[in-house]
Parts: C-alpha cells; sequence; structure tokens
C-alpha cells in the first residue's frame, strides 16, 4: 500500500498533536506538514504536494472552506474537520471526499482514509460481491441502465455531471462523487477534480505544460490528469518523468 502524503490544517496545536498522533497510529500516510491557519495551507499545498488535506472548518485569517475554493483543481483530496455538523452538506457540495465531527475517533479516521485511497486508487480495491452489473443513471429523460464496462468517463461541465457511456453523452442528476461510488474503484480513477475516467479505456499520455497529462481514451475523447494523479500514475505504472 502507497502512503499518503497527508498536510494537517488546524489552529489549535493540541488538536493537531491528536491528528499526527492517530494517523502513525493506523499507519500507511506520511504527515509531510501543518498548517495553523488558512493562507499558511495554500502556502504549504503548493510546496509541499500532498495527497490529502485535513481541514479545519474554523481557522483564523482564512476558512477551511475558503481555503478549498482556493485550491487548484488539481490539488489534493479534502476531508474536512469541525465539531460543527450543519457544515457537512456544504463540504460535500465542495467536493471534500469525507467530513469528520470532533472529537476524532481512530476508526473514523481510518474509513475516511480508505475513501481517499479508493479515491486516488493507491489501494487494492477487492471485488465486491453482488456488485450490481448496471447502475441506474438518472437523467432528464429518466433512468438510463448502463454497464460499468460500458462508460469510459464522466466529467463535470458547469453544474452537471456527463456521463459518456457506448458513444453517447448523458447529463445527469448525479454527482460526480457519487458516480465513483457506484462503479468499481479497480478501473474507474477521478483523475482530476472535474474527471472520472476507465483506466483501461486510456490509450495515450500526452504530457501538458502544467506537469500533468491529457488523456486520449478509445473513441478520440480528451480529458486533463492532474499534476498530483500524473505522479501518481508514474509511479504506479513506472513512467517517465
Amino acid at each position: 500500500m502507497t502512503d499518503l502524503r497527508v498536510l494537517i490544517a488546524e489552529d489549535e496545536a493540541t488538536a493537531r498533536r491528536r491528528l499526527r498522533r492517530l494517523l502513525l497510529e493506523l499507519g500507511g500516510v506520511e504527515v509531510v506538514g501543518e498548517a495553523e491557519d488558512g493562507v499558511q495551507l495554500l502556502e504549504s499545498v503548493r510546496s509541499l504536494e500532498p495527497d490529502l488535506v485535513l481541514l479545519d472548518i474554523h481557522m483564523p485569517r482564512l476558512s477551511g472552506m475558503d481555503a478549498m475554493a482556493l485550491l487548484d483543481p488539481d490539488g489534493p483530496q479534502v476531508v474536512f474537520t469541525t465539531a460543527y455538523a450543519e457544515h457537512a452538506v456544504r463540504a460535500f457540495e465542495q467536493g471534500a471526499v469525507d467530513y469528520l465531527l470532533k472529537p476524532i475517533e481512530s476508526e473514523r479516521l481510518a474509513q475516511a482514509l480508505e475513501r481517499v485511497r479508493a479515491r486516488l486508487g493507491v489501494s487494492a480495491a477487492a471485488e465486491v460481491p453482488g456488485l450490481p452489473t448496471r447502475i441506474a443513471v438518472p437523467t432528464r429523460r429518466g433512468l438510463v441502465l448502463l454497464r460499468p464496462d460500458e462508460i469510459s468517463h464522466a466529467v463535470l461541465e458547469g453544474a452537471s455531471c456527463i456521463v459518456v457511456a457506448g458513444g453517447r453523452r448523458y447529463v445527469t442528476d448525479f454527482r460526480i462523487s457519487e458516480l465513483e461510488r457506484r462503479l468499481p474503484a479497480q478501473r474507474f480513477r477521478r483523475v482530476h477534480r472535474q474527471v472520472l475516467v476507465d483506466l483501461e479505456r486510456v490509450e495515450r499520455l500526452e504530457p501538458n505544460a502544467s506537469g500533468g497529462y491529457v488523456a486520449h481514451l478509445e473513441g478520440g475523447a480528451e480529458v486533463p490528469v492532474s499534476r498530483q494523479e500524473a505522479r501518481r500514475l508514474r509511479r504506479e505504472w513506472e513512467l517517465p518523468k
């Protein structure tokens, strides 16, 4: 299992120490740094390039919500931490992987880390017994039943999630995170905050100026691959830098 590079963003020193201890006890992570406020967080993300930020919502200078909105689209995954449950809906709307209520317990933190690993594809995903052969995709013309192996990719276009399957585009009511949850993690990867792709359909990776890739898929579609995900793919597929 590849270690997750984690940045802790929390204004209280005792909370930072607790999170660091829990992470080290769970294993499979490298705590690459800490940030005490939102501005320091943004600086640390640029210099340290973490896979994951454990981000407190209430911080001085710049709140966690505001800081996440300023992260690059190809930036790290985010798990929010807070003592206030009422922020959960907004957190998920902003694309957070998970939401942890304080005081954070080890078991709940472990679940959040596994969700991040599943999204990043950095741990082996076992076949799930009884996994449905088709998923119901809500569209503007009703439910469409699609086999996972029909779906090549999905992209966010404005407020809509576009699912491309069998050469057709479906405008859906899914959040891309919900679609990701329903598809087999061993094939589908969130290669960009706005893109979910079947890695088996990638035919060519073209480097771009940002340090990421443009992925050329079967059928001619092109989708962006973030700098963070490009780094992981180079490591997993032993690609040249």
